[in-house]
């Protein structure tokens, strides 16, 4: 089957942000013109995460939705405040595809059964946040990596799928916004436990790293954010229209993040084809 490569943006309020280890924020543009973007290059998917909203009992992604829906036609996963069947019956309405359950999943375990049965599984992912302990455990955390839930991972990644969860988005809060690749670890640990797909999420700074989550750590799909969005933000040089919410700081600096390798989505699946992966290469994208 063909890899997925999944473009992830993180939004706070109206704003694309991006941090490392979850934290540090820093806005980058509006996520409805990155999602354009995504969609032209040949995203497999797309995903939005509303980083606050379990922190600010809110989730403002519902005009995202609906004018992303309106223009890119691939599926869209979308977290964050997801907690109860009519917050992921609103987002579904909105035109979302699938909705991501961290939070509201580990507090109520049932709710992902009720969900699963209510949307079908296939439309249910079970966000798991992990951060690895000194004596090597991997720990599930909520709030966006904020809060230490005393969850064994491997053990919650196989609960989730026992109740009905269609995947599995699986972050290392170590490794997420840093660069120095994937925990190759951690997605193989998952990726053995369980049947359902693995989407593995937290590190990349460059196309091999995306090759080694899929080769050597089993995963399915990847959820990629720094390597594209600076690239795109590269390519763009944009600055209206971002400062109604965060810090815009780094956008006016003109500066990039030094530890990724900016790339564009068809340069990450080519390199992906000429290492033996397969994935989706749009018509128009062929040469």
């Amino acid at each position: 089957m063909n890899v997925r490569i999944i473009p992830r943006m993180d939004i706070k309020g109206p704003n694309l942000v991006k941090g490392i280890h979850m934290e540090g924020l820093r806005v980058l543009g509006k996520p409805e013109d990155f999602a354009r973007y995504y969609y032209e290059q040949g995203a497999d998917e797309l995903l939005y995460m509303d980083v606050v909203a379990s922190l600010y009992e809110r989730n403002s992604l519902k005009e995202i939705i609906t004018r992303t829906a309106k223009e890119v036609f691939i599926p869209l996963t979308v977290g964050g405040g997801m907690r109860s069947i009519d917050d992921i019956r609103e987002a579904l309405r909105a035109g979302a595809d699938k909705v991501a359950m961290n939070t509201a999943a580990i507090n109520n375990p049932e709710m992902i059964r009720e969900a699963s049965r209510t949307f079908g599984s296939s439309t249910i992912v079970a966000a798991i946040e992990v951060i690895r302990q000194p004596n090597g455990d991997y720990l599930a955390y909520t709030d966006n990596g904020r809060e230490h839930t005393g969850v064994e991972a491997l053990q919650w990644a196989c609960r989730v799928e026992e109740l009905g969860a269609g995947e599995i988005l699986l972050t290392s809060v170590d490794k997420e916004g840093t660069g120095e690749g994937y925990d190759l670890d951690l997605i193989q640990a998952i990726s053995r436990k369980v049947t359902i797909p693995v989407v593995a999420h937290g590190g990349p700074g460059e196309p091999a790293h995306v090759a080694g989550a899929i080769r050597d750590g089993g995963a399915d799909a990847v959820a990629v954010a720094s390597i594209l969005h600076y690239e795109y933000i590269r390519a763009h040089k944009r600055l209206d229209g971002y400062d109604s919410e965060g810090n815009i700081e780094f956008l006016k600096s003109g500066r990039a993040f030094t530890k990724v390798a900016p790339v564009g989505i068809p340069e990450v699946k080519a390199y992906l084809q000429s290492n033996g992966i397969t994935c989706r290469i749009p018509q128009e994208c062929i040469s």
